[in-house]
């Protein structure tokens, strides 16, 4: 038996990480409606996979590329300039995007069974009011006390919302894709993910909507519960309802099995990154076992994007408020 305070909040924490886990293995199990007929997510798959970030094919995997400089959109989102077994003599013509595109086709088409492959392009939300807190009150004092505050009098983060300097990064990546669909020849997502908290959803509405995007490719978003930021304390990643999300983007899909109110946010615990890896985990083995899709979109956050790099083995690349960060995956099913 607990025979301190010290004894018996360990065990208020123990219980509320377990909560947690339990919770959102109910919401991955219950995600039955998107189906592998169509192509899109299905059901948790029941075998894992090993992730791999293929090297070689993008600038931001180089330990050449410093994070902290690096503008993703001046250098043709990263892609490196290079040859390919793919490349034929005719191929003068062909966009770098366009023989990157082919080079990754031949590594489906030649995969052995259980080992597939897809681009993921991944983007931060733009800023938020709560980034705009903490750079004003400094990291400690964030984590310490202000962040479990809905908001200081003045400006309201509980699920934060985007600053007009947001939005603005937003429509840059909208110009960003434009010109890459357009001229660099970039191919368009298959399918667009999203996280469920406001800023991602103001995010990727102002990215992709009114791109000319390929009839067979439209902006045909799913909203996605385990998209989201590291989960608990913090008031600006606990999500709004699912009536708030529903009234905001009515033509929007959301992904069955995602309840009304959040479940998942706890005011007395802090996910993990160990936790947030093992949720990140269970997200791509249900891309990879369900959407037939090569090119994804994600539009999620600084820790779901760090997450997920650490799952595929990428090195760490820290984004800002908007940016973007494309990945080549191998994933291998695990036996």
């Amino acid at each position: 038996m607990p025979k301190s305070a010290a004894d018996l909040r360990r065990l208020a924490l123990l219980f509320s990480a377990l909560v947690i886990a339990v919770v959102a293995v109910r919401y991955l199990l219950a995600a039955t409606g998107l189906t592998s007929s169509n192509g899109e997510m299905g059901s948790a798959p029941k075998a894992g996979f090993h992730y791999e970030a293929v090297s070689g094919v993008f600038m931001q995997d180089d330990p050449a590329t410093d994070p902290a400089t690096f503008d993703y959109s001046k250098h043709n989102f990263g892609l490196i300039d290079r040859s390919y077994d793919t490349d034929a003599a005719e191929d003068g013509d062909l966009s770098q995007w366009q023989r990157f595109e082919r080079y990754v086709q031949l590594l489906i088409r030649s995969s052995t069974r259980g080992t597939l492959y897809k681009v993921i392009y991944m983007g931060r939300h733009g800023e938020g009011y709560h980034n705009v807190a903490e750079a004003f009150y400094g990291t400690k004092a964030w984590d310490d006390y202000w962040s479990k505050l809905d908001g200081n009098g003045t400006a309201f983060w509980s699920d934060a919302h985007l600053t007009a300097i947001g939005k603005e990064q937003a429509l840059e990546a909208h110009t960003f894709f434009g010109e890459q669909l357009a001229w660099a020849k970039m191919p368009a997502p298959e399918r667009y993910y999203v996280s469920p908290l406001f800023r991602c959803l103001q995010t990727a509405n102002l990215t992709f909507s009114g791109l000319k995007l390929p009839a067979e490719r439209p902006f045909a978003p799913v909203v996605k519960e385990m998209m989201r930021e590291v989960m608990g304390e913090h008031t600006c990643d606990r999500r709004s309802s699912r009536t708030v999300i529903r009234d905001a983007f009515p033509d929007w899909r959301i992904e069955p099995g995602f309840v009304e109110e959040d479940e998942l946010w706890r005011a007395d615990h802090r996910e993990t990154y160990t936790e947030h890896d093992v949720r990140s985990q269970a997200l791509l083995d249900e891309l990879f076992a369900h959407d037939q899709s090569t090119f994804v979109s994600f539009t999620a956050h600084s820790g779901t994007i760090a997450s997920m790099l650490r799952v595929t083995h990428h090195r760490e690349f820290k984004l800002p408020t908007g940016a973007l960060i494309p990945v080549l995956i191998k994933a291998t099913r695990q036996s």
